[in-house]
């Protein structure tokens, strides 16, 4: 990520990393001073900042696909006096990419420190060209290393930052004997990725695109949730015409295939996704939402098979509806 050893913070991932920002900021930042943050944010940033934050905290606004509106990102912190601005660098459930480099540019211009969750990023698009000057949050799982392992890079000018009291490990800013062995999977799986992994982008995203097609050549009516807007070569979310998304899940799964409602960090919510309410998308609309992600190891020949195993889904719903339209047996899918 190109920075000084000094400015990053091993710890146990994302959250811890999210959660000790905000603790820093309701520490360190003037009381008086708004932060700003994107509603479509990862459950831990959006619940560690209203916790820790209060009534210091305001929501940014989104354009219709989930990307921070600049503009208006402008014009508040012009209007009022603000601090930090939390904003993602690539949404974990749509896959839609923040036009980070210009939120950097506007928070320098205003002297607002920016956080910038970094965490499906890394690993997937090339680090350095991440905000040089931000909060960055990355999280080893995301990337082929280890579960359980993260860092911080701090933000330039971060003063007082201790996310642990205690011992002076890792320059006074994180108490506690390291994981040396997970930290030094993480690094390993990061160069990599970086190594490696970057060449065919292109290639892959064409793959997913071709995915997009056939799905839409099989399923008439289905939507890209973000489309039209810079996203992650391996994360779709759509919204489908008709059946809720459990039923597709479920289907899918009997198919052989595992895709999602949402992220896996929002498995345990029986509510819409927040994600989707922020971009404007109904309750039911969110509901009828499928999450597909796809990995380094996933082929051209894995995106086909499930946009085959989509369309027999697609069949099979259709006809038990049609069964249950008939007065035939109703089918509960367990």
């Amino acid at each position: 990520v190109g920075s000084a050893p000094e400015s990053i913070v091993f710890n146990s991932g994302a959250t811890e990393a999210n959660n000790a920002v905000a603790i820093w900021a309701a520490r360190h930042l003037p009381e008086d001073a708004a932060v700003w943050i994107s509603p479509a944010e990862h459950p831990s940033a959006l619940a560690s900042a209203r916790a820790w934050l209060g009534r210091r905290l305001r929501l940014l606004r989104l354009d219709a696909a989930g990307r921070v509106d600049v503009a208006a990102l402008d014009a508040a912190l012009a209007r009022e006096k603000s601090a930090l601005v939390i904003a993602m660098a690539a949404n974990n459930e749509t896959g839609v990419l923040n036009p980070v480099g210009e939120i950097a540019e506007v928070c320098r211009r205003r002297r607002v420190f920016l956080a910038v969750d970094s965490s499906q990023w890394i690993g997937k698009l090339p680090a350095a060209e991440l905000p040089a000057e931000a909060f960055l949050i990355g999280c080893a799982h995301k990337f082929g290393g280890p579960k359980g392992t993260g860092f911080l890079r701090l933000a330039a000018g971060a003063e007082g930052f201790a996310g642990a009291r205690g011992g002076a490990q890792e320059h006074d800013h994180r108490a506690g004997t390291e994981d040396y062995s997970g930290i030094a999977a993480m690094v390993a799986a990061l160069e990599v990725c970086e190594a490696f992994g970057m060449d065919d982008r292109t290639e892959r995203m064409g793959w997913r695109d071709a995915f997009i097609a056939a799905v839409r050549k099989a399923v008439p009516g289905v939507a890209v949730v973000g489309e039209g807007a810079p996203r992650l070569w391996n994360t779709v979310s759509l919204t489908m015409p008709r059946h809720e998304n459990t039923r597709w899940v479920t289907r899918l799964d009997r198919l052989g295939f595992e895709v999602s409602t949402g992220s896996a960090c929002a498995t345990a919510s029986a509510h819409p996704s927040h994600v989707l309410a922020a971009m404007g998308l109904s309750a039911e609309a969110a509901r009828r939402t499928i999450r597909v992600s796809a990995g380094w190891e996933t082929t051209e020949a894995d995106w086909k098979a499930l946009a085959a195993g989509i369309a027999q889904a697609w069949a099979d719903l259709e006809a038990e509806q049609a069964a249950e339209g008939d007065g035939g047996v109703t089918v509960i899918e367990i």
